[in-house]
């Protein structure tokens, strides 16, 4: 694949993101593509390595490695470097129904598990995802597919987010008549409202809902099944249900102080920015406003530093983020071979952001929130933090990691906002979950079998609601294979493929 002694040619070349500094001054896209010609070389760079992990997807010990929805990588890759974008779109389009929110937005495990990486920098294998499905909408090649003929089978699915959305545009190429319900006033879950308009735009996200729609699949807005839509009338008009609806139960920190005001769940912050920039361009102040304020977030994840871009966007007065873990190793440690996701330090946008507008980076590692204080108004004013350390310690079930408070670590921060973005602890049980009755596991998610088939009859649950808080192109993967168990349910048989 690709050309044969490409990878001893070319070096790895990412695209040139727009300067920290010029970018925080707007709400479009960071993101850039480079020239075809320089494409082709990153194409060429695939190795022709014989087994590529890329898109293994699979489980190994320490997570996961390789590409969930099993991307055909080394084919279009190969096709880009010879120039034959359709094709490579073919190719693309054969696994993942999303490659523009995929090429985006997803972490590239992909890139992880690149052979060439054991001992050079990877293929740019989202770069060039990216840049093949955006080169298809701008040549129009990307047009709907409707099915010649319907089933007659009636299928509902709960949630809008990238499962739902997967698994409805496969069942209605099935044949099926798909109708998908979403709580809040635009489609998208996830994708609109959770992540920024900076990272992903959402008439990209508006375009393919509009492709879906024209495919035949129907969207209902404003509808939360298990509060205005009666749970019993869903089961009784439809003949299957797929349940997509997130992990967006947050998990809390309730620490002293955490009732004061200020303080504020990481999603809670970024999905009415977003809402109020789609509304009226943030005119109708239907948002949280971080502009002149001392901002700290708490978590470092994806979602922390989504609240960093956000906050630097509306001119907050200082930023830091709090990660209660040590500090990654700059290069993959013993314990963390190839092909398993590398477990490196990285600095993503918003952290770039910070560093160019205060002069260093944001985050603080191996630290602990205490307590919040507050004014006589109630607001919060401080923030009270330890340093932690880690080691790992030998115990009944095995050696396990240990956290210890630094003894004259504690600190004490300035703070007018602070963002809780530490993660998700499953889907939220009550309503729909409770009213269908369906087995719930221990870590609160719903229990579904490799079908995505949940303890009760033709109720199907995928992505973050059956699997846990994860990436979009697991959530993308589960959707697909929860099509073919449904197909599969309605039919007796199915030729949908599984992710």
């Amino acid at each position: 694949m690709g050309k044969i002694t490409g990878f001893m040619e070319y070096e790895r070349v990412l695209p040139i993101s727009r300067h920290p500094k010029e970018r925080v001054g707007d709400w479009k896209e960071f993101h850039t593509h480079m020239g075809d010609e320089a494409l082709q070389q990153q194409g060429a760079r695939c190795m022709d390595c014989g087994v590529p992990f890329c898109h293994t997807g699979a489980m190994l010990p320490g997570g996961a490695s390789g590409c969930p929805v099993h991307n055909l990588i080394p084919e279009w890759n190969d096709l880009v470097f010879r120039g034959q974008w359709g094709e490579a779109l073919a190719r693309l389009h054969k696994t993942n129904n999303f490659p523009e929110f995929t090429g985006r937005v997803c972490p590239a495990p992909c890139e992880g598990s690149c052979v060439l990486g054991i001992n050079e920098p990877a293929v740019t294998i989202k770069n060039i995802e990216c840049a093949i499905i955006d080169k298809a909408f701008e040549e129009g090649w990307v047009v709907p597919q409707i099915p010649a003929r319907r089933s007659g089978k009636k299928v509902a699915v709960v949630g809008s987010g990238p499962a739902g959305l997967a698994c409805a545009a496969q069942l209605n190429q099935a044949g099926h008549s798909v109708t998908v319900f979403e709580r809040d006033d635009r489609i998208g879950g996830l994708l609109m409202y959770g992540i920024p308009s900076m990272k992903l735009e959402k008439p990209i996200v508006e375009r393919r809902v509009k492709l879906l729609a024209q495919e035949g699949v129907t969207f209902v807005t404003n509808t939360w099944v298990g509060k205005n839509y009666p749970t019993e009338k869903l089961r009784r008009e439809f003949d299957a249900v797929v349940l997509c609806g997130g992990a967006t139960k947050a998990r809390d920190l309730p620490v002293e102080g955490r009732n004061l005001k200020g303080i504020h769940l990481a999603m809670e912050f970024l999905s009415k920015n977003t809402k109020s920039l789609l509304d009226s361009q943030l005119a109708d102040g239907q948002y949280i406003n971080a502009a002149g304020k001392n901002v700290i977030v708490i978590g470092g994840g994806d979602t922390g530093t989504d609240c960093l871009g956000t906050s630097m966007r509306h001119g907050c007065k200082s930023l830091v983020q709090f990660e209660i873990l040590g500090r990654p190793p700059d290069a993959r440690s013993d314990d963390n071979p190839w092909p398993q996701w590398p477990r490196i330090l990285r600095t993503d946008y918003g952290q770039e952001e910070a560093a160019a507008k205060f002069g260093a980076d944001p985050r603080q590692f191996a630290i602990v929130t205490k307590r919040f204080v507050g004014n006589d108004a109630g607001q919060v004013r401080e923030l009270h933090t330890v340093m932690v350390e880690w080691r790992t310690e030998k115990g009944p079930g095995g050696a396990r990691p240990v956290m210890r408070e630094v003894p004259g670590s504690e600190k004490v921060w300035p703070a007018d906002l602070v963002f809780l973005a530490m993660g998700f602890l499953g889907p939220e049980r009550d309503g729909l979950l409770a009213e269908l009755g369906v087995k719930i596991d221990e870590r609160g998610n719903v229990v579904a079998d490799a079908a995505k088939r949940t303890s009760v009859p033709g109720v199907f649950a995928a992505g973050d609601m059956a699997r846990g808080q994860s990436l979009i192109v697991w959530a993308i993967a589960e959707g697909r294979d929860a099509a073919r168990g449904v197909d599969e349910y309605l039919m007796g048989e199915t030729l949908l493929a599984s992710a």
